[in-house]
């Protein structure tokens, strides 16, 4: 069910100039938190639903920890690869790396949490190389699916991969079986992806909620995630009227 925010439609100009300058203030914060004493160790303890984390591109594992804090929380183990980086490698290269690990760990019924293209890898290994023997299902917050506009005017090629044209992106639009294991958050602004990131035939949950970055730090956000992983333990916030 898609998360209709009429209200919310039709963003003024200067809030989403402030929402792009919080958004970006953000990335930089937790690029610099990523310096920090936090390991992946710290969040593999737990006896649910294994999560398996998927960041963006140019992002670590760090901007995921306030939502693989939430889930960690509620005792989910949460695991994340480091081979992954920055994120900057092609999406099918990513997404064998994601299912190598998951046969290395010898993980099953894994629920993926990814962001951005995050997203995208996590559909890819999906239809394409996982065929539901791993991978449950998948939260994805603020991932391109369409495509993002901006694409076409980036000055490197692992952006511009980003264009609905893309071969990969064209191809995924396609596999729409696996759309009903997803769930699709998503702010009512995006700086990166001004088409939004609603998928035909996900749940599809759009927040009161702008920027591509700190929406991943928004209680809404973890709100809607926490209701995604265990369904009926908790439900996404609403926009306040």
């Amino acid at each position: 069910m898609t998360e209709v925010l009429r209200s919310a439609d039709r963003v003024p100009l200067l809030r989403r100039a402030r929402w792009a300058v919080l958004d970006w203030w953000y990335a930089v914060v937790w690029q610099v938190r990523s310096l920090g004493p936090t390991t992946t160790d710290d969040y593999r303890t737990g006896d649910g639903q294994p999560v398996v984390v998927i960041p963006g591109v140019y992002e670590t594992w760090h901007f995921m920890r306030p939502l693989m804090d939430a889930l960690h929380d509620r005792g989910h183990p949460v695991h994340v690869l480091p081979v992954l980086r920055h994120n900057l490698r092609p999406v099918p290269e990513s997404a064998d790396e994601v299912l190598g690990y998951l046969r290395e760990h010898d993980l099953r019924d894994v629920l993926v949490l990814a962001h951005s293209k995050g997203g995208l890898i996590g559909k890819y290994a999906m239809t394409r190389l996982d065929d539901h023997a791993r991978i449950d299902r998948m939260v994805a917050v603020s991932t391109p699916f369409g495509g993002s506009g901006w694409a076409r005017l980036a000055p490197v090629r692992h952006l511009r991969a980003f264009r609905a044209s893309d071969p990969v992106l064209a191809a995924l639009a396609r596999e729409l079986d696996a759309n009903a294991r997803i769930t699709s958050v998503y702010g009512v602004f995006d700086t990166l992806i001004p088409e939004g990131s609603e998928l035909a035939g996900a749940t599809n949950v759009r927040l009161p909620v702008g920027g591509h970055f700190r929406i991943l730090g928004d209680a809404r956000t973890r709100s809607a995630v926490l209701s995604a992983a265990d369904p009926g333990t908790a439900a996404p916030d609403r926009d306040p009227a």
